[in-house]
């Protein structure tokens, strides 16, 4: 067993899954379920993830996944999958899903997906080697990656701070709040005490 690089280059980290979506696949409208394509999204961030470090890798988050346009039965998606930003134990794979129609040789874009993935040894978070950015993109992808790192840490307490206002608010306030068209956030400003 050969040891493992303590740093990748980011074109050695891409992979590319492909699948036909057939009637198995469908949802009550005769497209692709969503859930069809996510389960895909996750296999790629996970071997994209799992080849890039050496260890078994597990969902951590999606970050955020954009449903641009239906795939349909009979389709052959494609999931690009690479690695765009690492921490310590952690690795976002950024995928790009593409759907070709076989028959008239169209391909397009129709979602684009940011997984987290947990690099795991023993049962345990394990160190994952550095990424090597190559490219000035290569550069701007792994920024973002950390930006979005940041901004979900602020996000949840700033999320757990408005669910304490919530919980913490009256019945009277509750019911006012739900019969109310203004944002919450507004709500719970110091303008418009609970």
């Amino acid at each position: 067993m050969g040891t493992r690089p303590a740093a990748i280059p980011v074109s050695e980290t891409k992979l590319r899954m492909a699948q036909m979506m057939t009637p198995n696949d469908a949802n009550y409208l005769g497209k692709v379920f969503g859930g069809a394509i996510l389960a895909l999204i996750d296999l790629t961030a996970s071997a994209t993830a799992s080849r890039f470090c050496g260890m078994t890798c597990v969902t951590a988050s999606f970050d955020r996944v954009d449903f641009l346009k239906p795939v349909e039965i009979g389709e052959l998606v494609e999931l690009d999958g690479v690695v765009t930003y690492v921490g310590r134990t952690s690795i976002e794979v950024t995928i790009q899903v593409h759907a070709t129609d076989l028959r008239e040789a169209q391909r397009q874009h129709v979602n684009t997906a940011r997984v987290t993935m947990v690099a795991l040894q023993d049962g345990k978070p394990a160190q994952v080697p550095r990424l090597i950015c190559e490219s000035r993109e290569d550069k701007l992808r792994f920024l973002e990656g950390r930006l979005r790192r940041e901004i979900r840490a602020e996000r949840v307490k700033e999320m757990e701070s408005w669910y304490k206002k919530i919980e913490d608010s009256h019945d009277q306030e509750l019911d006012r709040l739900l019969s109310s068209v203004e944002s919450l956030r507004l709500a719970f400003t110091d303008e418009n005490p609970a």
